[in-house]
């Protein structure tokens, strides 16, 4: 297939190129041409406008461009960025589409599970509709109203809500990793919330299963089928380095550190990945203590 993927350079981005470079024809689209080609070393086309691309051409579209979302502090400039990001790419591929005389069979558009805004231990699938209003899901409740617009009878649209996205090579993980190596890990405010994850491997796995399903479209949670709580989640991270969990970090310490940011540690979603399981996907990683295990640190 000939496929455009936006976002090619970030953590989910390089692996599915790196898993796709040799069984299709990659068009990468990036806002800089050089270090796109730099970081994925591959042969595909590069561009850096969307005007030098003939969508009539594309059988596939994937849609994973963004700001992190974790980064940085969330000042306005920045809420601004994080959706900015997202929007406008979305908006323009989606333009783009509908002015096809033979459009793209898929769009596969990123989102995340901060579409459902917190939802303590309640159990979270894809039919669930009472969301929490908070800037994740506003991001996200737009980002994907905007994906969808792409859907008609020769263009299937299909939107992958991502969790915690587990990976050696960056991502949150690398974030907590220098703490926990060192024993100094642990878990955040409570402890209780959920942590919704999923093995960097099977986020590929079920992009690649959605390209080729021609039956399946609409919203799926890209989540193991074992989310843990964020105690759980420490002690088997600990235990990955043969340390320790003995420190909690108190809830006011991430709010002086990073502000309304805190909220996305400090509350999570119990989600499940329902519908990829009822269309008969099959997780390598579903279990965290095995996925952790599988990661080359």
């Amino acid at each position: 297939m000939k496929i455009l993927i936006t976002g090619a350079t970030g953590l989910i981005g390089r692996a599915l190129v790196a898993q796709w470079q040799d069984q299709h024809q990659l068009v990468i689209l990036s806002r800089s041409v050089a270090k796109a080609r730099e970081i994925l070393a591959i042969d595909a086309s590069y561009h850096q406008s969307l005007d030098e691309i003939d969508f009539n051409q594309l059988d596939a579209v994937v849609n994973l461009a963004g700001e992190a979302i974790a980064d940085k502090r969330w000042s306005e400039s920045q809420k601004q960025k994080i959706c900015q990001s997202r929007w406008q790419i979305t908006e323009a591929l989606v333009e783009k589409i509908q002015h096809c005389t033979t459009p793209p069979k898929v769009l596969i558009s990123g989102s995340a599970i901060g579409f459902y805004g917190r939802q303590g231990s309640q159990i979270v699938t894809e039919e669930h509709s009472s969301f929490y209003p908070e800037f994740s899901h506003d991001i996200c409740a737009r980002w994907e109203n905007l994906a969808q617009r792409a859907a008609g009878e020769r263009t299937r649209v299909c939107i992958l809500r991502t969790g915690i996205v587990l990976s050696s090579k960056g991502g949150a993980l690398s974030k907590m990793l220098p703490l926990f190596k060192l024993g100094l890990g642990g878990p955040i405010g409570d402890g209780k919330q959920f942590m919704s994850w999923i093995h960097l491997d099977d986020m590929v796995r079920l992009i690649d299963f959605l390209l080729y399903r021609d039956d399946l479209s609409g919203p799926f949670n890209a989540t193991a089928p074992r989310p843990v709580t964020n105690k759980q989640f420490s002690q088997l991270l600990a235990e990955r380095f043969g340390k320790k969990a003995p420190f909690t970090v108190p809830a006011f310490v991430l709010r002086l550190a990073f502000g309304e940011m805190a909220d996305l540690l400090l509350f999570g979603q119990n989600v499940q990945p329902k519908r990829l399981l009822d269309n008969s996907f099959e997780f390598h990683h579903p279990q965290l203590k095995e996925a952790l295990n599988a990661l080359q640190f």
